[in-house]
């Protein structure tokens, strides 16, 4: 018999994740070794446990599904990392399968099959929403940041300062200022209020 599919659960509302847990252990084919409420305990988790699928909530505390996904693929290639977001827009879905992401669902979806998309997405599948418009294939992608640029951007848009940031990310104010620069210069935006409008458009943060 072969072995069940182990599933790492992230979302910040603990029923939400419960709920997913029930549907999915009703299945004797899935395994949830772990759950986390935010990003950095997802990371730290997955870094240990391994697990075949992690499925993720977009909107998390402190950093969004699609930066989660990039830290989960660096550290554990093999996990399949599905999105579940209540944003259809192209640029969203864009932005987490770049990232890494195996699928995306809808999270509002009142008939969501997640043990079918588990179960794909642990196939090797690319499983995405149904009710998701066509992905537009020459629509000007966003140009790429990186993964410290994005946590970042996502800690900017929330408001912080550079110190704040700093403090958050471990890092000193300078180097925030420098990856602040860097993001602008990438962007090619000269302000902060035009920064967070276009992180926002282009579905480069969780603005929740």
């Amino acid at each position: 018999m072969p072995e069940p599919i182990s599933v790492f659960l992230v979302d910040d509302h603990t029923l939400v994740r419960r709920g997913f847990r029930r549907l999915l252990e009703d299945d004797p084919g899935i395994r949830v070794v772990g759950e986390a409420g935010d990003g950095q305990e997802a990371i730290d988790a997955v870094a240990v446990l391994k697990p075949d699928v992690v499925v993720m909530d977009f909107a998390l505390p402190s950093m969004n599904g699609a930066v989660a996904t990039r830290r989960i693929r660096d550290l554990s290639p093999a996990t399949a990392v599905l999105i579940l977001s209540m944003h259809e827009e192209a640029a969203y879905v864009r932005n987490c399968l770049e990232a890494g992401a195996r699928g995306y669902l809808l999270k509002n979806a009142m008939d969501l099959e997640l043990v079918s998309a588990v179960r794909r997405a642990a196939a090797g599948e690319r499983v995405l929403d149904p009710r998701l418009g066509r992905l537009e294939e020459n629509a000007d992608p966003a140009p790429s940041l990186t993964t410290r640029e994005l946590e970042v951007l996502q800690l900017i848009v929330h408001g912080k300062s550079n110190k704040d940031i700093a403090t958050v990310l471990g890092l000193s104010a300078n180097t925030i200022a420098v990856h602040r620069a860097n993001i602008m210069q990438a962007l090619c935006i000269h302000n902060t209020a035009e920064l967070v409008v276009y992180a926002i458009r282009k579905g480069l943060v969780n603005i929740a």
